[in-house]
């Protein structure tokens, strides 16, 4: 009589749901690797620098507004034909 081999059944039985898990957690995992970066450009912060000088001319401007409409506004004529000729020598 001659025997026949029986080969046992697969020790490491196939299972499509733990391949699916191992793949959800290495997702899950790239996911927290990688973070969300903001990158303000050089010319968004140089309107942010900008911004902040106008609000220091605006209230310049509106205190030599009041002072005009006040009449004790007196400009120095000396200084104002100095930065005149200042200006124009640069030009």
């Amino acid at each position: 009589m001659r025997a026949l081999k029986i080969n046992p059944i697969q020790q490491n039985p196939i299972n499509p749901y733990k391949r699916q898990e191992a793949k959800v957690e290495q997702t899950e995992l790239q996911k927290q690797k990688t973070a969300d970066k903001v990158e303000i450009s050089s010319e968004a912060k140089e309107m942010q620098s900008l911004n902040k000088l106008q609000e220091g001319r605006q209230e310049r401007i509106d205190q030599l507004k009041a002072a005009v409409e006040n009449g004790t506004y007196k400009p120095d004529a000396t200084q104002t034909a100095d930065n005149l000729l200042k200006f124009y020598r640069q030009s």
